[in-house]
């Protein structure tokens, strides 16, 4: 891996994770400490990361959290749009995943008329979007906090799916390839997406149309499991079919341009 693209996954992986440790990122990717240390200073005389002892952070990744600001609010009019389509598709009386992230969250955002459904979130900012609304029961999982995604991930996080039976999932993701599935920028999101794609009956993708053939550092193949893409009219019409090609039905959000 060159330098470039070596210091373009460790700023995913912080902005994911809100910080990143030098002896982990040196084991990663099979480089020397001090290799790794010159990234973290080069990024940080370009970026939004601040060098600490011992590896990086996120500039303003306490206020985020005290705001309940979420750190990836890029594309804003296209997950919103998808947001709303996907909401058309929830059941009534229904027990679902919501996964965390900004598309879910604006998926969440419709569904505060909703009553008697059973949400189970590893998302803070969804909790506290529906957690007080009459009629609707949420239910949050464990793990480890992810500052800029506002979300419980890791091992304890996907514990809480074990023997779980659930209607539907929305998913997020970083990314999806048709070669290597759903992506993601670290690895602890892994085992927890899995859990969740076990454990649904039917599970929807939420993705706008810049996230497909976008790659992150970690992948999770299995976008067989996926039964619908809800995405955005600017999605290309071979990627269109190559989604139908698993037998992905996609699920269009109309975006004025």
């Amino acid at each position: 891996m060159l330098a470039e693209q070596r210091r373009e996954k460790i700023l995913e992986m912080i902005r994911e994770n809100g910080s990143v440790r030098v002896k982990y990122l040196s084991t990663l990717f099979s480089v020397s400490e001090p290799t790794i240390r010159q990234d973290l200073i080069k990024l940080e005389a370009e970026s939004e990361i601040v060098r600490d002892h011992g590896g990086a952070f996120l500039k303003h990744i306490s206020s985020s959290v005290r705001s309940l600001s979420l750190e990836h609010n890029e594309n804003l009019d296209l997950k919103s749009a998808i947001g709303l389509k996907a909401s058309k598709f929830v059941k009534p009386n229904g027990i679902i995943i919501l996964d965390s992230g900004s598309t879910v969250t604006e998926l969440a955002k419709n569904l505060t008329s909703f009553r008697n459904i059973r949400i189970i979130t590893n998302s803070l900012n969804i909790a506290l979007i529906l957690g007080a609304e009459p009629g609707i029961e949420v239910f949050m999982t464990g793990g480890e906090f992810k500052a800029p995604t506002l979300s419980l991930t890791g091992m304890h996080a996907a514990s809480f799916f074990e023997h779980m039976h659930v209607d539907q999932l929305f998913l997020a993701t970083a990314g999806v390839t048709f070669s290597d599935g759903l992506m993601y920028p670290g690895f602890s999101d892994i085992p927890v997406k899995t859990a969740m794609i076990n454990s649904a009956k039917e599970v929807f993708l939420l993705a706008d149309s810049t996230k497909i053939n976008k790659t992150a550092f970690a992948a999770l193949k299995m976008l067989h499991k996926i039964n619908y893409l809800v995405t955005d009219n600017k999605i290309k019409d071979e990627d269109k079919k190559s989604f139908e090609s698993f037998g992905i039905r996609v699920i269009i959000a109309n975006i004025n341009t």
